[in-house]
């Protein structure tokens, strides 16, 4: 299978590695990632600034192409430019730090997988709950075998997969579960400090996510030390209110 592997973290980091690792035995893999870190920037594209690109070296041996943009940018660079046969799977990640309830609204992760799932191409999201990544190869090989589920079975046009994993040995881990997005808002924060000049500014900053008090939650399986898989939808029409809209009377102003 041809594989294109992104992620929001940087080429160097060790999760896009991960997967490179699980991944290029059996398939043809091909990086094209950010060249720096570019955590939490959504579904932002380059616009107003050229976009470049490097062949890098990687631990002396493996090599991709660093884009000097967003993780979206590097998905569609990669599809309409850099490969020479479109990828069957977009996989991005493993990203260290749990991509899910609101949070999926900012990760540059999970963009880039939603950037291939519009372009019509099987995409999986790929994160581990805890920045220490004990076990990510353990996450990347699980990744490698979800994708030939993926494989087999297909997804829908626009729609691809989060997955979010425990940072455990394999045998701590209780299953698999199908979640859905979470959608309680964490309590947030600005921190106000001045600067040498007497100027202010802030860190941004949230506390850590409440119980949740529903099991089928992508954050609550984490929590029960469960895998969470959430297919997650490009469309973001809310069909049940289009619905009820029709009754509304709303007429054009003369």
């Amino acid at each position: 299978m041809r594989v294109l592997l992104t992620n929001d973290d940087g080429i160097h980091a060790p999760g896009l590695w991960a997967l490179h690792q699980a991944f290029s035995t059996r398939h043809q893999v091909t990086v094209v990632a950010p060249d720096r870190e570019r955590s939490a920037v959504g579904h932002g594209i380059t616009l107003h600034r050229p976009i470049r690109f490097e062949n890098t070296r990687v631990n002396g041996s493996l090599s991709g192409f660093a884009v000097n943009g967003t993780p979206a940018d590097c998905v569609k660079l990669g599809l309409a430019e850099l490969l020479d046969t479109p990828p069957e799977l977009v996989v991005s990640g493993i990203n260290p730090g749990a991509n899910v309830g609101i949070n999926v609204n900012y990760s540059g992760t999970v963009a880039a997988a939603k950037e291939a799932a519009l372009a019509g191409i099987p995409a999986i999201a790929v994160s581990i709950i805890a920045p220490g990544e004990r076990h990510i190869d353990a996450a990347a090989r699980f990744a490698e075998s979800l994708s030939l589920q993926v494989k087999g079975w297909g997804l829908p046009q626009g729609t691809f997969l989060n997955v979010n994993f425990p940072d455990l040995p394999m045998d701590e881990i209780r299953g698999v579960r199908w979640s859905r997005q979470g959608t309680e808002i964490f309590a947030q924060h600005f921190e106000k400090r001045r600067d040498p000049r007497d100027r202010i500014y802030y860190w941004q900053g949230c506390d850590g996510q409440a119980a949740y008090d529903q099991s089928d939650i992508d954050g609550a399986a984490l929590g029960d030390r469960y895998i969470s898989i959430t297919p997650i939808k490009c469309d973001m029409t809310d069909y049940d209110v289009l619905r009820e809209l029709s009754r509304w009377n709303i007429c054009v102003p003369h």
